[in-house]
């Protein structure tokens, strides 16, 4: 239940406080393995963050990691960058779709 809470956190966080937001209009999948393997998908649109793990359009790009990682990212507690360099997370499609991921956990993790 940890993943699904770190994502109700983080969307709550970037919904109370969406001036980091932007204009950014990306659709993040999260394919997660692990205890609470699954897909998560985080959409942020129009100054707003929800997440769900159905979802119809396709996404911007999918980031690939155990559960556990995730929730060291969502915490800030792991670097994305050595993540990716180290094979923890995968990642397909626009890397500097990544890279805005990562700034925006450095302001709501």
């Amino acid at each position: 239940m940890a993943v699904k809470e770190k994502f109700d956190t983080l969307t709550e966080r970037m919904n109370t406080n969406p001036e980091h937001l932007g204009s950014t209009n990306i659709l993040y999948t999260f394919d997660l393995s692990g205890e609470e393997e699954g897909t998560y998908h985080l959409h942020i649109k129009d100054q707003s963050a929800t997440y769900s793990e159905s979802v119809e359009e396709e996404s911007d790009i999918t980031l690939i990691m155990k559960d556990k990682d995730f929730i060291k990212l969502s915490e800030g507690n792991l670097n994305p960058t050595m993540a990716y360099m180290s094979g923890k997370l995968k990642i397909k499609g626009d890397l500097g779709k990544a890279m805005k991921l990562q700034t925006l956990l450095n302001h709501y993790a």
